[in-house]
């Protein structure tokens, strides 16, 4: 299977990157020099400094033999117009980022009109992120999955004597709930059983959303849910606009803080229902002029990864209820689960995750990177036809790294063990290490048998010995 990264950003290398995991033979195309020098350095793919949009370069690839074109510059018209030529040309799947606001409700029209299967937003879909957090009653950061019957909840351990030095079989205090990972100074785990709990672990439990409302009300110390009223934002970017867009219509009261003035008047034209205020949200003293610790969130989405975390650390110290930050790089990956901050969103992470689940086709109901983007969580229906269909889990004889954290089975929620029997329609959500998850996705929908399966994939060294 052969892709196309055109556009070597932040998130051109996170997708070449995980492309190359999926086995892809992968061809990076930047107009940047410096930019193709340091994917040559660090990735293998086959880099080429030439601007795309000079079809010749894309008949000299010969874009017919590719099975995926993914465009990422940061023009979108450019991007559009790559992925149109694209498919003319022969190429079998096409996905442009478009970033514009003023193409957000055309995107469906000129996915038709163009022939681009799937155009992508990444900055709407951070916002749809942040918005689904600071929606929810409690605080730990959570996401849903299968519709809602499964909830997953991050919360760092830190020095809790119910947790540390134990084994997670040993556990009493998750009521019914499953860790599924562990994030442990930066690096990712997939425990079992016999691992055993360290000082500041960052632990991802899974389990019925009732019982992960029970955890998160239990283990915050706040005895009493806040309902969100009012949202300050700082920074009136393409994010900021679109979460303002999505909060207001929940009839949440927003605040936004922008320093460049014009841009105020094109916000507050947008936004006519929203507070806009021309001002430099960095310096402390205009957040304490606005009473930034009587809203209910406080979200940092500037184009400056530093200033928002900086900005998210310093309010959340004001006793604000949720403090956010939105970043794009991987730099703060090993410092983030020590920062003081409700919830970081990482636009390349989550743009990534979309991306992918459109590549590995209609058998991923949803996938989310989670810890960094070292954890996938997917969901797949397993089908009569699936090699694992009837097979018990304790069987199926998988890879470390890989965890089945439940079963939907006629609308029930399951939580597995060994002797659970795969049965056709059930729903599965499934964790694993980012390295593994397109090799059991195999396993999972292949059709044969399944020692044939496996051995087919050891053999091309696809995974590790079982």
């Amino acid at each position: 299977m052969k892709a196309l990264v055109v556009g070597a950003g932040k998130l051109g290398y996170r997708l070449a990157a995980s492309l190359i995991d999926e086995n892809y033979e992968v061809t990076v195309v930047d107009n940047n020099e410096d930019v193709i020098k340091n994917i040559s350095n660090s990735l293998d793919v086959l880099s080429i400094c030439a601007n795309a949009l000079d079809f010749g370069v894309l008949e000299e690839l010969d874009i017919s033999t590719y099975d995926y074109v993914v465009a990422t510059t940061t023009n979108d018209e450019a991007n559009v117009i790559l992925c149109t030529v694209s498919k003319k040309l022969g190429a079998k799947y096409a996905i442009a980022r478009v970033r514009d606001p003023e193409y957000i409700k055309r995107l469906d029209f000129l996915s038709k009109e163009l022939q681009i299967d799937k155009i992508i937003n990444p900055d709407f879909a951070t916002a749809r992120s942040i918005f689904k957090y600071l929606m929810k009653r409690y605080q730990l950061y959570s996401d849903d999955f299968a519709g809602g019957k499964v909830s997953l909840v991050e919360f760092n351990i830190g020095n809790d004597p119910n947790f540390i030095g134990k084994k997670i079989m040993d556990i009493e205090q998750i009521n019914d709930l499953l860790i599924a990972a562990i994030s442990r100074a930066g690096d990712a785990i997939i425990p079992n059983g016999h691992t055993v709990l360290e000082e500041n672990d960052v632990i991802i439990l899974a389990g019925k959303s009732k019982n992960i409302t029970n955890f998160d009300k239990e283990h915050t110390g706040i005895k009493k849910a806040k309902p969100l009223r009012s949202t300050m934002i700082l920074g009136g970017g393409k994010t900021g606009l679109y979460l303002a867009m999505l909060l207001l219509k929940e009839n949440v009261q927003v605040t936004i803080v922008e320093m460049n003035r014009d841009r105020c008047f094109v916000l507050k034209e947008m936004l006519p229902n929203a507070q806009i205020i021309n001002a430099d949200g960095t310096d402390m003293s205009t957040l304490q002029e606005e009473l930034v610790n009587t809203y209910d969130a406080f979200v940092a989405a500037t184009g400056i990864d530093e200033a928002n975390l900086l900005m998210s650390l310093v309010t959340k110290q004001t006793g604000i209820y949720k403090s956010v930050a939105k970043i794009s790089r991987t730099n703060y990956d090993k410092v983030l689960d020590k920062l003081d901050i409700d919830a970081v969103f990482n636009t390349s992470y989550i743009t990534a995750a979309e991306m992918l689940k459109e590549i590995r086709g209609k058998s991923s109901l949803s996938l989310h990177l989670l810890l960094n983007g070292q954890v996938e969580c997917t969901e797949l229906i397993i089908k009569e036809k699936h090699l694992v269909c009837g097979k018990s889990l304790e069987n199926l004889d998988l890879p470390e790294g890989i965890l089945i954290i439940a079963i939907i089975r006629k609308n029930e929620m399951l939580v597995p063990n060994g002797k659970t029997v795969l049965k056709p329609k059930d729903r599965i959500v499934l964790f694993s290490m980012h390295e593994v998850a397109p090799k059991m996705q195999k396993i999972f929908s292949s059709e044969g048998k399944i020692k044939d399966a496996i051995n087919s994939i050891k053999n091309r060294g696809m995974v590790d010995e079982l």
